[in-house]
């Protein structure tokens, strides 16, 4: 859990290496507020095992959501490419803005970040990140359990079965 509250005061600033990306984060066990956590995204747990079924749906929403932005900003960008001229999408301040955002690695447009806060935008990312999971992690829950939990439709697979007893 220190890993990841780490990876949170980095993006909203408590890490004064970085500049912050977030004014601030809501955690799922806080329900103070009403435009983040629960009161925005509804009961979820706080934390979950990625290989989990709680963990394999919040990963399910956020790579659906992730990509869900994508495809909107993307079209606000063909929508100002194809109606504007080069100077005026240079001047087109809203346009600029769909630009940055298509491009950003980190900030509201992106909902999936690894262990280092790095945001995830691509589906190959997610992919290495869920393969560099720790195989104890997986260990600790069961081979039979993370199979049996992490087979929803579009999500990469943990392959545990190079697994031997001494891993």
């Amino acid at each position: 859990m220190s890993g990841a509250k780490s990876v949170f005061d980095g993006l909203t600033g408590g890490d004064l290496s970085q500049a912050p990306v977030f004014d601030y984060y809501v955690t799922f066990d806080k329900s103070s507020s009403r435009v983040a956590g629960p009161g925005r995204w509804g009961d979820r747990p706080t934390v979950a095992r990625v290989y989990s079924a709680a963990g394999q749906q919040l990963l399910e929403s956020g790579w659906e959501a992730t990509e869900r932005e994508f495809h909107r900003t993307l079209g606000r960008v063909r929508e100002a490419l194809a109606a504007c001229s080069d100077e005026e999408l240079m001047g087109d301040a809203m346009a600029r803005h769909a630009y940055r955002t298509l491009g950003a690695y980190r900030g509201p447009s992106v909902y999936l970040y690894d262990e280092h806060g790095q945001g995830i935008r691509h589906r190959e990312a997610l992919g290495r990140v869920l393969d560099a999971v720790d195989p104890l992690l997986v260990e600790q829950l069961g081979p039979e359990d993370a199979r049996e939990n992490s087979e929803h439709e579009g999500v990469p697979q943990h392959d545990d079965s190079e697994m031997t007893a001494d891993d």
